[in-house]
C-alpha cells in the first residue's frame, strides 16, 4: 500500500468514527473536509489554558469550522488573529484583537467565522510576528505527525509563514481535534509539516 493509499485510509477511517459515534456536527459528517467535531470548544479552551497562548499576542488559525472557538477566544481575549483565507485565495486576513474584543459578543462571534473575517479584517503593511499557530487536521498522532483532508494547504501555509519570517523553529504549531482523531501513527511524508502542541476536548499533549 502506498503512502497516498495509507493516508486516504486513515482519513476514512477517522470519518467514519465521527460520523457514525454522532461526533460531527455535520449532519452528512466530515468527508473531504476537516472535522467540525463536537467538543471543539472545549478543545479550544484547553488549548487556551496553556501558558503558550497566554503568553501569545498574534495568533494564527486555519479558516476551517473546528477552529472557530479558537478564533473566538483569541479575539474575545484582545489577541490578534491573522487567518488563511479559505484556499488562500484572498491570502491572510488580519484582525486587530484589541478592537474586536471591545465589541457585542455577537460581533465577536461573527468576526471569528470565515465571513465575519473578510467583514472585520483590516488592511496591514506589514504583520506582526506570529506567536502561536493553530492548523485544522484529520488525524494527528503524539509524535506530531498530522494529516489534512489532502489538499496541502496547511503544509504551504506554514511553509510560507516560515519564508516570511513571521515564525520560527519555536513558535507553536497546534491543533485542536477530538479525541478519536489522536491515533497511533500518521503516515508521513517529507512535505508534511509536524505539530508539537496538540488540544483535544480532554488533554493537551506537547511534542519535543
Amino acid at each position: 500500500m502506498s503512502i497516498f493509499q495509507e493516508k486516504e485510509l486513515l482519513r476514512k477511517t477517522i470519518y467514519d468514527k465521527l460520523f457514525y459515534g454522532g461526533f460531527s456536527n455535520r449532519p452528512k459528517g466530515d468527508y473531504g473536509k476537516i472535522p467540525n467535531f463536537k467538543g471543539s470548544e472545549l478543545a479550544a479552551k484547553i488549548l487556551a489554558n496553556t501558558s503558550e497562548w497566554k503568553n501569545a499576542k498574534t495568533i494564527f488559525s486555519s479558516p476551517d469550522s473546528a477552529q472557530i472557538p479558537v478564533r473566538y477566544l483569541a479575539l474575545k481575549e484582545g489577541k490578534n488573529l491573522i487567518m488563511a483565507s479559505p484556499n488562500l485565495n484572498h491570502g491572510y486576513l488580519f484582525l486587530y484583537g484589541q478592537e474586536i474584543c471591545n465589541f457585542s459578543v455577537d460581533v465577536i462571534e461573527e468576526a471569528s467565522t470565515k465571513e465575519g473575517a473578510f467583514k472585520y479584517c483590516i488592511d496591514v503593511e506589514d504583520f506582526p510576528k506570529i506567536d502561536f499557530v493553530v492548523e485544522g487536521s484529520v488525524a494527528v498522532d503524539k509524535l506530531g505527525n498530522r494529516i489534512g483532508k489532502g489538499k496541502g494547504f496547511a503544509d504551504m501555509e506554514i511553509a510560507d509563514l516560515f519564508k516570511r519570517n513571521l515564525i520560527s523553529s519555536k513558535t507553536v504549531i497546534s491543533t485542536t481535534i477530538h479525541p478519536l482523531q489522536l491515533v497511533d501513527y500518521v503516515p508521513t511524508e517529507n512535505h508534511d509539516m509536524k505539530l508539537n502542541m496538540i488540544a483535544t476536548s480532554d488533554d493537551v499533549f506537547r511534542v519535543d
